[in-house]
């Protein structure tokens, strides 16, 4: 019966995947994800409660994972003595590109759900939430560049958010393109390499 009850749940989750990366959430058919499994609509709602009970299943351990990776990363970078910050710009934001590129290029559908198809659920503003979070670090470090006694130039947060969100869509490419690993992480890097030089032109360096 377990066996019988997983290899349902699978066949759900697969039709539901190619479902909702053909059409997004939001033009999503449950009744074709249920005719797809093989499955009836009561089986379904064994299982999920919803449609978008069954996308949050899909995409919830992916999102936890890069959420939490980056802001282990910001968070890292903000508890380091103050006067060691300079030192470190860049260092773990880098670590985490890396190993975000790595994520992405293993878990490439459910992550493009996330990404690219999920406006209608609870997920639809994830980069933008990224986006905020970068923003708010951001502007954090460089009050503590004028603590330290750094002449930096007061930037609007409304330019702080659109570099942010440059720079993260960028960096989705990888997602919305299926770029291939090596070439992800090569042109990752080169972008980063482009928005730190930028920084340090607008922070005076």
């Amino acid at each position: 019966m377990e066996e019988k009850s997983t290899a349902t749940l699978e066949k759900i989750q697969e039709a539901a995947l190619g479902e909702f990366l053909d059409k997004g959430f939001l033009g999503a058919s449950l009744r074709q994800i249920v005719k797809n499994a093989g499955v009836t609509t009561g089986a379904f709602y064994g299982y999920f409660s919803s449609k978008e009970a069954l996308f949050n299943a899909l995409v919830e351990p992916h999102a936890a994972a890069l959420m939490g990776k980056f802001m282990e990363a910001q968070i890292t970078f903000a508890e380091l003595p103050e006067e060691q910050q300079p030192a470190h710009m860049g260092v773990e934001s880098g670590t985490y590109l890396d190993w975000m590129v790595d994520y992405i290029c293993q878990h490439r559908e459910p992550v493009k759900l996330l990404l690219c198809r999920a406006e209608g659920t609870s997920y639809e503003h994830f980069v933008h939430n990224m986006v905020e979070i970068e923003v708010e670090y951001t502007l954090q470090y460089m009050e503590v560049l004028r603590r330290l006694g750094k002449d930096i130039p007061m930037l609007d947060k409304s330019l702080c958010h659109i570099i942010a969100s440059g720079m993260f869509n960028g960096v989705f490419e990888i997602v919305v393109h299926d770029m291939p690993r090596e070439q992800a992480l090569r042109d990752v890097a080169q972008l980063r390499e482009f928005y730190t030089a930028g920084w340090l032109k607008l922070m005076g360096a």
